[in-house]
């Protein structure tokens, strides 16, 4: 059998009731696992694709560079999160993969997980749900990129991180370790590290978030999903906001 990868499993069982057999059968499908040290790369765009990268631990980017140097993240992976969406047929990949943490991976056939989804109505379910997931992510990634300020921008980027990381039982509470700099905020929001710097001092000066070496925490989570307009449709769970983080504890 191999590696149980609990957090995936727990993201496709949050829209299809997947049985133990279900269960077993997905974990079949995972090599033991392989670490990745931190800034490191875990395949360059244009790499073959043999196969799927799941995330067992740790948070990872997506990103694309440009010939003149510039880089533009694409996504944040999570553990749970695959590299690619299972139905993909390219031959190779379109982007670079990197590790943001201490990263646990191991690697799913495509071909493989494509078999199983034809024997199993069940798994294709779960499967195609979190390809659209995926497909939200982006989409709300281009709606911040045109349409939100930069203080919003990184708004909404918090709140989809604990709604994303609540989904999968990480947290239960809007603090958690945030291992991007402000260099990769600036990357994936579209900004200079001026502005991600200044928009997090607004965010500060408003008493919305803290965030002291890796430990970050939303203190006002209502507010900050306000200031963000952020209302995950796309298959992520409603913030329930604790009562005494609701409007800076009034």
């Amino acid at each position: 059998m191999g590696t149980v990868p609990h957090r995936f499993l727990t993201k496709l069982e949050r829209g299809v009731a997947l049985t133990p057999e279900d269960r077993q059968a997905i974990a079949q499908l995972c090599s033991p696992p392989r670490q990745v040290q931190p800034r490191m790369d875990v395949f360059a765009e244009g790499d073959r694709l043999s196969s799927l990268v799941l995330v067992l631990d740790g948070w990872a980017c997506r990103y694309r560079m440009l010939s003149n140097g510039n880089r533009q993240i694409i996504g944040v992976l999570l553990p749970g999160d695959m590299s690619q969406p299972f139905g993909g047929t390219s031959q190779t990949f379109s982007h670079s993969l990197m590790a943001l943490s201490t990263l646990s991976i191991c690697d799913v056939s495509p071909r493989a997980l494509r078999a199983l989804t034809r024997t199993n109505a069940r798994i294709e379910d779960a499967l195609w749900r979190d390809l659209f997931l995926d497909r939200d992510l982006a989409s709300e990634l281009i709606v911040s990129l045109g349409r939100r300020s930069a203080t919003e921008r990184l708004a909404c980027f918090f709140c989809e991180i604990y709604s994303r990381l609540a989904a999968v039982k990480l947290v239960d509470r809007p603090v958690f370790d945030l291992p991007l700099t402000q260099i990769e905020l600036a990357d994936l929001l579209g900004l200079s590290s001026v502005h991600i710097n200044r928009s997090l001092k607004e965010l500060r000066r408003r008493n919305l978030v803290t965030w002291r070496g890796r430990c970050f925490t939303i203190v006002d989570l209502a507010e900050l999903c306000d200031l963000a307009q952020f209302e995950p449709s796309y298959s992520l769970p409603q913030l329930a906001v604790p009562a005494e983080m609701a409007h800076g504890s009034d």
